[in-house]
């Protein structure tokens, strides 16, 4: 009789080569799982995932060429059935709105790879899902609210950088009354006092990042 354990073959995407040798090392010491592949951005990830068609992918979010959003996007519609858990530093809840909505099945913050890693793998491979406890409960929070537009979220975003109504209006072709009403919006949505602490907020959520 086969006893054998079957193997989650695993594909970690980060351009960080530490991070990468990290996970290998706690990886490659499990007897139910391996890294099959490494990819530095989301270009190689996409092409790493079509020569290896890997179990799980621990998919960086912020890298250089393409980032991991666009290649989740690019995998998931090859294979709806990909199973990815995107790898972040920030654990606002947009952030992680976006990566699921996306087609992700997990979210781990890297600062909790030492104790969620492993579990995480196992949860996704097995069907399961993964986000922690504490960004669940932001998602859980917001869920009735309004979500910022793609122009909304452009215009805070410069706004962050410290550009005024009439230099955004500028940038963007509208007037500056436009950008004025868009600002208006955004306050209202966010609950927020003024656009310092719009921008506030938007960072601490993830729906913006400088």
């Amino acid at each position: 009789m086969n006893t054998a354990v079957p193997t989650i073959r695993v594909l970690t995407v980060d351009d960080h080569p530490l991070l990468r040798e990290g996970i290998g090392a706690v990886v490659g010491r499990q007897a139910d799982m391996a890294i099959v592949g490494e990819a530095a951005n989301g270009i190689e990830a996409v092409q790493q995932w079509r020569l290896l068609q890997p179990d799980v992918i621990l998919m960086d979010l912020q890298m250089p060429d393409m980032d991991g959003m666009q290649a989740l996007a690019s995998i998931r519609a090859e294979c709806p059935q990909a199973r990815v858990i995107v790898l972040t530093t920030y654990k606002g809840d947009a952030l992680a709105w976006r990566a699921l909505k996306a087609g992700a099945v997990g979210y781990l913050l890297k600062s909790s790879l030492r104790t969620d890693l492993l579990q995480a793998i196992r949860a996704v491979h097995a069907g399961g899902r993964w986000v922690p406890a504490d960004v669940a409960i932001e998602l859980a929070g917001h869920t009735a609210e309004e979500p910022l537009t793609e122009r909304e979220i452009e215009v805070l975003q410069r706004i962050a950088v410290g550009h005024s109504n009439r230099e955004v209006g500028d940038q963007l072709s509208v007037s500056e009354d436009t950008i004025k009403a868009r600002m208006k919006s955004i306050l209202a949505k966010l609950q927020a006092r003024d656009r310092t602490h719009a921008v506030s907020i938007a960072l601490k959520r993830g729906i913006i990042r400088v």
